[in-house]
């Protein structure tokens, strides 16, 4: 053999070796952050029945397995403004609302951080009336008596449904219901029409047949949204990012193997299967991600909406609350 060709394999030889002992060092780094940083040693985590994703990595044990050494734990709200106020006096890290929860969090003061959104739903929400009543279009509402739960996405979608119809706030009564109690006053007619979402809406839809005054997809985006509180976002970045890969392998799952999804979700919620069936068919493919400029802005045009018409006591910057990534930290998942 030249001496060319063993110079050359000699150089092959000590790249491969350089390649192979940077990976081993890499991967002894790895551990080494593990075991220093496991991660937190406790998450909780609020959702409410229409959190697709979390209830599939739930009833899986997903994250109980990417998280050994941090102890999860799972608490049900039956609506976003009550699972924020848990986040906001500490009783929570993580949870998913929809979009005008976080508008009054932050409004009121409240120390919280938008880490994370799911794409748009606005065929998930609507504006019910019952099949036999008068009100056919959304000018129609003047002076009727409409539930929504305050300060929900709901409350967004009617306020937007106001807009449109060309009236004022004060020309509609709100009344301000949980989704159970909204059911009830819908039912016996103590209200005229009742703003609400998925999974409430499905199942209203499948046991009464009430008709549709408007959905989202007229009026409102109806984005989802992931927030934490701020120590948990600041001190474990890695967990986050693994949350969403979590998420979103959840949300493979109800897409590819949607028999089986529908089987986890009822089983767990106690909903009909046929209303998880309904639920997921509106629920587009949602993948979960940091937020983008453009889902900031649209959750601007919320915020701007509810101080408009004095329903926060005052103007809120979104993007102030907003979380970025900050890979300089070692906490590892």
């Amino acid at each position: 053999m030249s001496n060319t060709i063993q110079r050359s394999v000699s150089r092959r030889s000590v790249f491969k070796l350089l390649a192979v002992t940077a990976t081993v060092w890499g991967i002894a780094a790895t551990q080494a952050r593990a075991q220093t940083n496991p991660g937190p040693a406790l998450l909780r985590i609020g959702y409410q029945k229409s959190a697709a994703n979390l209830v599939i990595i739930k009833q899986q044990g997903w994250l109980e397995q990417r998280l050994p050494n941090t102890k999860v734990s799972w608490i049900e709200f039956p609506a976003g403004p009550q699972l924020l106020e848990a986040l906001a006096v500490g009783a929570l890290e993580f949870g998913l609302t929809g979009d005008s929860p976080p508008v009054f969090a932050q409004a009121a003061g409240k120390d919280l951080l938008y880490v994370g959104a799911e794409p748009p739903k606005p065929d998930s929400s609507a504006l019910l009336v019952l099949g036999d009543s008068p009100l056919k279009t959304l000018p129609d509402l003047k002076g009727k008596k409409i539930a929504v739960q305050k300060g929900s996405s709901a409350h967004y979608l009617l306020v937007r449904a106001v807009d449109k119809a060309g009236l004022q706030w004060n020309d509609i009564q709100p009344i301000y219901l949980t989704p159970a109690d909204a059911r009830a006053a819908f039912e016996r007619r103590s209200v005229d029409a009742w703003a609400i979402w998925d999974p409430f809406y499905a199942a209203t839809e499948l046991a009464i047949r009430p008709r549709v005054l408007a959905t989202g997809r007229e009026l409102a985006s109806n984005n989802s949204f992931y927030l934490a509180s701020r120590a948990f976002a600041t001190e474990h970045t890695a967990t986050l990012l693994a949350l969403f890969e979590e998420l979103t392998r959840a949300d493979r799952f109800v897409q590819q193997k949607r028999p089986e999804a529908i089987k986890l979700i009822a089983d767990f919620s106690g909903l009909d299967a046929g209303v998880v069936s309904l639920f997921l068919q509106r629920r587009p493919p949602s993948p979960v991600g940091p937020l983008s400029a453009a889902t900031v802005a649209d959750q601007q045009r919320v915020a701007d909406a509810f101080h408009r018409l004095g329903l926060i006591p005052k103007p809120v910057l979104v993007a102030e609350i907003v979380w970025r990534p900050d890979f300089s930290r070692k906490s590892v998942s």
